[in-house]
């Protein structure tokens, strides 16, 4: 037998021991009066003498540490992120209630009544009057509950990390403040939050390659969505003239750093406007938003501070121009006007793919104070409006934070006759083997037929904001529970299948 296994009988022998003492091992009430973080909050600041006559409260939480010290003892316990210190003398309880402090684990769940007071140290604490046994833990929790710092188990066992790693916990809090924030700034701008298709017989609204499965009853394959914009504009035809939707999104692709197979975004429409409108919005929303997370418009990430209190507004074209690699080849902004010249120069097939890759790998990376880049080629834009003043480019424009695309907006194309054109030209290059291109929705033309007002909308990456916003590096941070590949025999299940007879 391991020495887990040993830990794991040992304290599953313990249920007996806790079952003798008249407690349930597992599942009961507990009406706590306050929780650790209000205790903290509220009475950190008073002295000795101000917590007189006795303060009682009701806590309950997960044991951090013990240290019995002969008819005495203290216990630490962890509730919502932050820890706290009882007292227990063998005098000053029920027998039955030191003995089941005697047979506490690290990791037990506990309940206990008392009075707050001061220690010998000036710590506060509860003296205890009445402990009550909440759950039982069967594992080893980490040691001292820090020190998990194998990466595979803290995204694996996300409810380990959170237990062990007190840093862990803010993360999700703010990521958490930024979702309420968003919807809080667009319903205050009249937009009404929608639920659209996860599953879909025709995928579309972005180009990236979907997962795909089977409805048996109807014998069809489905795809998980890769963006919801195609029925958020349904809705905008229908009448409904500002919605949002917060919305997770599935793309059979690779896994980084900064891509995850399910991610959130929000997406938002808005009947009569633009592109220009959605910039001069998205810059109050990013601002408000870093306020909303950190206090601050100021914000760290690794060693950069970034600015949102504005945010600067480049073309693609000047893009690739300002930041080209080396001094020598730096090419002007009537070079990158030209086809011809960004075909020699790149080998792609058409002009626009062409602006598209010498962007980015000469500048993408390179945009690292918030900035937004716009008017982009139309041949990667299938969705969005002509320039009026450039038939080449389309209105639209993405949000570039610390090298990363944190969004994606435009003028929405409302003319279904171009719309069909646009699709033909995407059923082209899947012919040409690219596999991501948009496939033609005939209901999606239907519905344009029946007339789209002028619309402009939004999609932002809520994951890669949270990164920023948090200062962590790879999008699995921030992501509670992303994808691994399975692992290995786990075992657990056996265990307590024994047990269960």
């Amino acid at each position: 037998m391991s020495l887990e296994d040993g830990l794991f009988e040992q304290r599953v022998a313990r249920i007996g021991e806790i079952e003798a003492l008249g407690y349930k091992p597992f599942g009961k009430r507990f009406d706590f009066t306050h929780t650790v973080p209000e205790i903290l909050r509220d009475y950190s600041a008073k002295t000795a003498e101000e917590l007189v006559p006795e303060i009682r409260v009701k806590i309950a939480g997960r044991v951090q540490t013990k240290r019995p010290m002969g008819k005495a003892g203290f216990l630490h316990i962890q509730q919502n992120g932050e820890k706290f210190q009882l007292y227990i003398r063998k005098d000053g309880v029920p027998e039955r209630d030191y003995a089941l402090f005697v047979l506490l684990d690290l990791g037990d769940i506990i309940g206990a009544e008392g009075y707050l007071f001061r220690t010998r140290t000036g710590e506060l604490s509860l003296h205890v009057e009445k402990l009550e046994f909440l759950s039982k833990t069967l594992l080893a929790m980490p040691e001292k509950f820090h020190g998990l710092e194998d990466v595979e188990t803290r995204y694996r066992q996300r409810y380990l990390d959170l237990i062990a790693n007190p840093e862990v916990r803010p993360v999700f809090v703010t990521r958490a403040k930024i979702i309420s924030s968003i919807r809080r700034q667009l319903e205050a701008r009249g937009y009404m939050e929608v639920e659209t298709p996860m599953l879909q017989a025709i995928y579309g609204g972005a180009a990236a390659r979907p997962f795909v499965t089977h409805h048996n009853t109807l014998d069809i394959d489905l795809y998980m969505r890769i963006a919801p914009e195609l029925y958020l504009k349904r809705l905008i035809v229908g009448g409904f003239e500002r919605v949002y939707e917060i919305n997770r999104n599935f793309r059979n692709e690779g896994i980084s750093t900064r891509h995850n197979p399910e991610f959130t975004m929000i997406e938002f429409y808005q009947a009569y406007t633009d592109y220009k409108g959605l910039m001069d919005f998205t810059e109050e929303l990013l601002r408000q938003l870093a306020i909303d997370a950190t206090g601050c418009t100021s914000v760290p990430y690794g060693d950069l501070t970034l600015d949102f209190s504005g945010l600067r507004r480049m073309t693609m074209r000047e893009a690739v121009v300002e930041f080209w690699d080396g001094i020598e080849n730096r090419p002007t902004m009537d070079n990158v006007r030209d086809p011809q010249w960004l075909l020699n120069e790149t080998g792609k097939a058409t002009a626009g793919e062409a602006l598209a890759h010498l962007f980015e790998i000469h500048a993408e990376h390179k945009l690292i104070q918030p900035t937004m880049v716009y008017e982009f080629p139309i041949e990667i834009s299938p969705l969005a409006n002509n320039n009026p003043d450039d038939p080449a480019m389309v209105d639209r424009f993405e949000i570039f934070i610390a090298g990363m695309e944190i969004g994606n907006a435009f003028t929405e194309l409302n003319n279904p006759i171009e719309q069909r054109r646009r699709f033909d030209g995407q059923l082209d290059m899947r012919e040409r083997g690219d596999d991501e291109a948009h496939q033609m929705d005939e209901d999606y033309l239907r519905a344009m037929s029946y007339g789209m007002p002028p619309t402009a909308g939004e999609g932002l990456g809520i994951d890669r904001l949270t990164m920023l916003l948090t200062n962590r590096q790879s999008i699995r941070d921030v992501i509670l529970f992303p994808l691994l590949r399975p692992e290995g025999e786990i075992g657990m299940a056996d265990k307590l299948r024994r047990l269960g007879g």
